[in-house]
């Protein structure tokens, strides 16, 4: 009698591996100063239509999750969640509801600095399998598949709406022999199946190029924070540790003035008068706690700048 080899082994064998063997984020990627950045609806230019498979979709989800996966990012809820979310504060302020500390409330929510958001270019799997079993929506074939994805990445000042970086990035997995894929293309319901299939690995290899990309840039951007509170030789600033801020970082304290364009109003730059510096002396998760390093006059309001 022929012994029957599980579904779960044979999985194991022919699924291409994935590049996080957990859902964490790498502790090596964690620290330097954050940004919030939320990932806007892409635009599918690829031509293809996959029924209950929704690329767009797919990809937003996806690229939320590696942002948030390298801890440099304050990462938001993609627009469709903020919008159930305003409703669902407007809803607890409507008073029908039973109230009490746990009542979502307006006024708290987490503006975008930077925004992410693009077009998928070009999207295609061929396959030259010759049959194959299908159980449960997955598919085992027998000739091998490639999947490419293209997309254009743009990352967006939420401030001035300029395009501050942009790249174009390309995933493509070309895999021999045994195969596995979706033969629903439903992959909303099983996100971590969908990145073990050929055209899930092609997407995630393209969107890691362009998470790469945006936390490579962050160096160049303008980060700041703002004085809330002067307290002796205390000084309260609006920036913590969700934006990355650790104890003995020194920041520069001053007046700042937006210089912008008489005729457009455009933000040209802002010119920094340095008042003195601080040394963080506590951090908790939205605020610190510095010391006055040297200089003198810094009140509530000025701007913070490392």
């Amino acid at each position: 009698m022929k012994k029957l080899v599980p579904l779960a082994l044979l999985l194991s064998l022919v699924l291409p591996p994935t590049a996080r063997a957990d859902g964490s984020p790498s502790d090596a990627a964690k620290g330097g100063l954050r940004f919030s950045i939320m990932v806007t609806k892409f635009e599918n230019h690829a031509g293809y239509n996959g029924g209950q498979f929704n690329l767009s979709d797919t990809w937003g989800e996806m690229l939320t999750d590696s942002l948030q996966q390298t801890g440099k990012f304050i990462v938001l809820g993609e627009q469709d969640m903020r919008d159930a979310a305003m409703k669902e504060q407007d809803f607890a302020a409507s008073g029908r509801t039973a109230g009490g500390d746990k009542t979502p409330v307006k006024g708290n929510m987490t503006p975008a600095q930077l925004m992410v958001k693009g077009v998928i270019t070009n999207f295609q799997t061929t396959s030259g399998q010759n049959g194959g079993v299908a159980f449960g929506g997955i598919r085992l074939g027998g000739g091998g598949e490639t999947a490419e994805i293209n997309a254009e990445i743009y990352v967006v000042d939420s401030t001035t709406g300029q395009v501050v970086a942009s790249k174009k990035v390309l995933g493509s997995v070309k895999s021999g022999g045994l195969t596995v894929g979706f033969t629903n293309r439903n992959f909303s319901g099983d996100m971590g199946g969908f990145k073990k299939t050929n055209v899930g690995t092609a997407m995630e290899h393209a969107i890691d190029d362009g998470v790469a990309f945006i936390a490579a840039q962050i160096p160049s951007l303008h980060w700041s924070g703002n004085v809330i509170l002067v307290k002796g030789t205390q000084v309260y600033i609006n920036r913590g540790s969700r934006e990355g801020v650790e104890s003995g970082q020194t920041f520069k304290v001053g007046s700042s003035e937006i210089l912008r364009d008489p005729a457009t109003g455009e933000t040209l730059d802002v010119a920094f008068t340095e008042k003195g510096q601080i040394k963080v002396a506590s951090v908790k998760e939205k605020i610190s706690i510095c010391t006055i390093v040297s200089g003198d006059g810094m009140a509530p309001g000025m701007s913070v700048m490392p």
